[in-house]
Order: C-alpha cells, then sequence, then structure tokens
C-alpha cells in the first residue's frame, strides 16, 4: 500500500463509522466503474480504430468543418 492510500485510511478511520461506511461505498463503487471502463474500451478497439479511419478519410475529402461552438454547442440566451 502506497504512503499516500495510508494517510488516506488513517484519515478516514477518524470518521464515524456512517461516513467510514460512505467513504468505503464510493472508494468500491469507483474502482467497479474504472474497471467497467476499461473492460468496454478493450472491447472496443477494432471499432475506434474504424471510426478513426472513417473521421481521417472525411478530413482528406473535405467534409468536415472547424468546430464552432456556437453552432455546435447552442446555448440558451436568457441563462447567465
Amino acid at each position: 500500500m502506497t504512503q499516500l492510500l495510508e494517510q488516506a485510511f488513517a484519515e478516514a478511520s477518524k470518521l464515524p463509522k456512517v461516513e467510514q461506511d460512505a467513504v468505503a461505498s464510493f472508494l468500491l463503487a469507483e474502482m467497479e466503474s474504472e474497471r467497467q471502463w476499461a473492460t468496454s474500451f478493450a472491447k472496443s478497439q477494432d471499432k475506434l480504430a474504424e471510426m478513426a479511419g472513417e473521421a481521417l478519410r472525411e478530413f482528406k475529402e473535405g467534409k468536415t468543418q472547424p468546430l464552432d461552438l456556437d453552432r455546435d454547442f447552442p446555448h440558451d440566451e436568457t441563462v447567465p
């Protein structure tokens, strides 16, 4: 275990039990989420490579346009 992780656990151990369980649940959920993302990306490498190739072909054929924040990400003028 790293020194930083030991420090984090030492600090967490000072919390009330209910908060310790919340921290533990959060960490476990984050680790599971990372495992799922890693698995998804590993399984999708062929599709990602195919999509990247398609995007590059479209760029070379002049079928793409520069990013325009107003056009590509319209926003509501009434929201501050």
